[in-house]
C-alpha cells in the first residue's frame, strides 16, 4: 500500500469517528429534552392546565359523604386548591344559584332542579348525568315495626317522614306512591333527605323514605328496607359548570374527577348507581 493511500484511509477513520461522536451528542441532548418534557407534563392536570385556587360546589344533600371524600382527593392531587361545599335540598340550591349566590359547580339530585338553573341560563356548559339513585325505606334499628313494603307505611300507627315534594327525594317518593296507588300522610315533610333520615336516627319517626345511599351512610343507626316500586322512581343526578364561576379550570377539573373512573368508584361504593 502506498503512502497516499494509507493517509486517505486514516482520514476516513477520523471522519467516521467524529460523525459517531456527533450522533451520540445529539441523542443525549434529545433524551434530556424528552425527560424535561415528561417532568413538565407531570406537573400539569389531565387537561394539560395546572389548576389552583378555591372553588365552591353546590351539591344535593345525598352527595355529602361521597363528595366530601372526592373533595379531599382533589385537594391532595392538586396542591394549592380548596373545595368548599354547600349541601342541601336541590331546589333551594338551584334557587340560590339563580338568585346570584356565588358558586362554581352545581350537582343536583334531579334533572328537574337542574332545569331551573339552565332555564335561567346560569350554567356554562351542558349538564351531564354522573350517577343515579334509588329510594329505600329507613326504619329504626332492628326494624321493630316489621316494615317490609311501601304499603306498610300507610299504617296509621306508624310515624312516617317524607322529603318535601319540591325536593327530588320527595318527588321520587310521591311518584312511587302514585304508581302503587297508595295514600300516605306523613307526620312531617322535610327540606332535604338528610333531615328526613335524621328523624329516624333521633327516633322521632318510625320510618322515612330516603335514598339507599343515605341508609348506607347512616350505618347501624337505621335499617334499610328495599321496595320494588323504587325501580320506577330512580333519580338521575346531573352536574354542571356555572356561568359565574371565577375559577373555571379548577371547577372543570373537579367535574372531571367526579365523572372519572376514580370518582365513579367512590360514588358506587356509597350506593349510587352508574349513570
Amino acid at each position: 500500500m502506498t503512502r497516499s493511500v494509507r493517509t486517505r484511509s486514516r482520514r476516513s477513520v477520523q471522519v467516521a469517528a467524529l460523525g459517531a461522536a456527533a450522533l451520540l451528542a445529539l441523542s443525549a441532548c434529545s433524551s434530556s429534552d424528552d425527560s424535561s418534557s415528561a417532568k413538565s407534563g407531570a406537573s400539569q392536570s389531565g387537561s394539560g392546565t395546572k389548576v389552583s385556587g378555591d372553588i365552591t360546589v353546590f351539591a344535593a344533600a345525598s352527595l355529602k359523604e361521597s363528595f366530601t371524600t372526592l373533595g379531599k382527593d382533589f385537594e391532595k392531587a392538586h396542591p394549592g386548591t380548596k373545595v368548599t361545599f354547600s349541601f342541601g335540598g336541590s331546589d333551594s340550591l338551584a334557587a340560590s344559584i339563580t338568585g346570584g349566590a356565588p358558586a362554581d359547580v352545581f350537582a343536583s339530585a334531579s334533572p328537574k332542579t337542574m332545569k331551573v338553573v339552565t332555564d335561567a341560563k346560569d350554567n356554562a356548559d351542558a349538564p351531564a348525568t354522573f350517577v343515579r339513585n334509588q329510594l329505600e325505606i329507613a326504619t329504626l334499628p332492628g326494624n321493630p315495626d316489621k316494615v317490609t313494603s311501601l304499603k306498610d307505611l300507610t299504617d296509621k300507627d306508624l310515624k312516617v317522614v317524607l322529603c318535601d315534594k319540591t325536593v327530588p327525594c320527595g318527588a321520587a317518593a310521591e311518584k312511587a306512591l302514585t304508581a302503587s296507588k297508595l295514600k300516605l300522610t306523613p307526620v312531617s315533610y322535610e327540606e332535604d333527605v338528610k333531615s328526613a333520615l335524621n328523624k329516624v336516627v333521633l327516633k322521632e319517626a318510625d320510618a322515612a323514605v330516603v335514598y339507599r345511599t343515605d341508609v348506607r351512610a347512616a350505618g347501624d343507626k337505621v335499617e334499610g328496607v328495599e321496595f320494588p316500586e323504587s325501580a320506577d322512581a330512580i333519580n338521575a343526578y346531573p352536574i354542571a359548570l356555572l356561568k359565574e364561576s371565577k375559577n373555571t379550570e379548577t371547577a372543570k377539573a373537579f367535574i372531571a374527577l367526579v365523572r372519572s373512573a376514580e370518582g365513579q368508584k367512590v360514588l358506587t361504593a356509597a350506593g349510587f348507581l352508574q349513570p
